[in-house]
């Protein structure tokens, strides 16, 4: 009984911080953000109270915020494609090679530490027009008249720009958590595998992949909530535009209360960015519980 009091004692202590950490900057900014969507308020002088007149407003009359909702959707699922399908494809590359793979490890993981702001300017130059950058100059070479092609500031194409930016930013990250996972696969499987006479994919199809399905789930629950939410990339390379193309529920909300100076308003979107992040983490968790038990 001593012994896991002590066990508990000893968790609780490691949990400790963490918890006053994620309640301190979390939960009590979430608090204040509810309260704060329930007041008319240009952050200076008194506040005046609206009650849920600001979540009419944006659910009734605002079409540009409707618009980011599908904005978001869209780079969400370009996100989940490039870093969990691209990061499950590259680290099985990497668990299949054995020269030079602590080196391709490194290369691969380079982006996510490096900087956002650096990353953005990476590409805003390879696609730059005036002077021409890398990725013109070499279709060029293909079609001369993509020499001129815009692709930031084409409202066609600048959302499914910056979704790819950040796919390719984070995609390291998860492919070291699926490479991590790979390897811990027991040898007992391949073998068992080998001797049933299953090829190469099919070892994958069959053991390997749902061997780690739970890991699956895990990175795309984390990428689902992290482009729900994402802000700086989009932000720094095209700054919602052109118009409102690239408008991300997260810039519009960062818009409305430090450009336009709508506290209350832009409170009121980041309540319902927490809460459409909560319901869609939820319903994917529940979907991929009821596919795992079927």
């Amino acid at each position: 009984m001593q012994k896991s009091y002590g066990q508990k004692k000893v968790i609780l202590m490691f949990l400790l911080p963490a918890f006053i950490v994620y309640t301190l900057f979390v939960v009590v900014s979430v608090i204040w953000a509810g309260y704060y969507s329930l007041f008319d308020w240009s952050g200076v002088g008194e506040k005046i109270f609206l009650g849920i007149n600001n979540y009419k407003q944006l659910f009734t009359q605002d079409t540009v915020f409707w618009t980011t909702v599908l904005h978001t959707l869209v780079y969400t699922v370009i996100c989940v494609v490039i870093q969990v399908f691209g990061g499950l494809l590259f680290a099985i590359f990497l668990s299949r090679i054995t020269k030079f793979r602590a080196g391709l490890q490194t290369l691969y993981y380079v982006p996510v530490v490096i900087s956002s702001v650096a990353i953005c300017q990476i590409f805003t130059k390879l696609f730059s027009v005036t002077p021409t950058g890398v990725i013109n100059a070499l279709l060029s070479v293909f079609n001369p008249d993509l020499l001129y092609m815009e692709w930031i500031s084409n409202d066609s194409l600048s959302l499914i720009i910056a979704a790819s930016v950040e796919g390719y930013k984070y995609l390291g990250l998860y492919m070291v958590i699926f490479y991590a996972a790979l390897i811990g696969i027991p040898k007992e499987l391949d073998e068992a595998a080998i001797m049933d006479g299953a090829n190469v994919i099919q070892q994958y199809r069959y053991v390997k992949i749902p061997y780690i399905r739970p890991v699956i789930i895990a990175n795309c629950i984390l990428v689902l909530n992290g482009s729900l939410r994402s802000f700086d990339i989009s932000y720094l390379l095209t700054k919602g535009g052109p118009g409102n193309s690239s408008e991300l529920m997260s810039t519009y909300m960062y818009k409305q209360a430090f450009t336009s100076m709508k506290y209350g308003y832009g409170s009121a979107v980041a309540m319902v960015i927490v809460a459409i992040c909560l319901i869609v983490g939820f319903l994917f968790r529940r979907f991929t519980e009821r596919g795992g038990e079927e």
